[in-house]
């Protein structure tokens, strides 16, 4: 195989997983969208976290968030608990990696608030003690993952929504995780300020 035919391998592949998960989430991101726009109305926040890729969507969610999306609004409370290094690195050292976020979410998180928890895998054990802080904080849990949704698919609550992308590859996962936030921004957006 040429470089050109493995470039176009790669979007036949991002294309046809997108096609597959747009007909099996679809109704889960609308759900998720529903969860973080009431606790937006109840001027709640949404914290969001995962690990490497998974650290950069949440931190991109954030910034749509506070900053805008695709339209001039006011900034919405959106904080991505991936990115102070001297809060990650101090409790990374004195306690463990597993509690750099589920810290910040006993710290930061208050009832009512949501915590978007992505993992491409569903097993990523920082991301699943930050879901135990969150429930322990009756937050609502929105799980971005793939594969089977891992061990955070045993963590729902009934308050949460799991938005599990079919694929095992982890490229094509964090490819449609980073759609799935652009609905999810777009669907806030509308229900909040109206308009298509």
């Amino acid at each position: 195989m040429n470089h050109q035919e493995r470039v176009k391998q790669h979007f036949n592949a991002s294309i046809n997983t997108k096609m597959q998960a747009m007909e099996a989430l679809t109704p889960f991101i609308v759900n998720a969208a529903d969860c973080m726009v009431q606790a937006l109305l109840q001027e709640k926040k949404i914290l969001s976290c995962g690990n490497g890729g998974s650290a950069g969507d949440a931190q991109h969610f954030s910034a749509e968030m506070l900053n805008r999306f695709e339209r001039e609004r006011p900034p919405l409370p959106a904080i991505a608990i991936t990115t102070d290094t001297s809060t990650l690195t101090s409790i990374g050292n004195d306690y463990s990696f597993e509690e750099v976020f589920s810290k910040q979410v006993c710290a930061l998180g208050q009832a009512g608030d949501v915590l978007l928890a992505i993992s491409t895998s569903g097993n990523s054990p920082n991301v699943i003690h930050a879901i135990h802080a969150a429930h322990d904080r009756n937050m609502a849990v929105i799980q971005l993952t793939g594969k089977e949704g891992g061990k955070m698919r045993e963590l729902l609550g009934d308050n949460d929504v799991e938005i599990c992308v079919p694929s095992t590859s982890t490229a094509r996962i964090q490819e449609v995780h980073l759609l799935v936030i652009h609905c999810l921004c777009d669907l806030i957006d509308t229900q909040l300020f109206g308009g298509d």
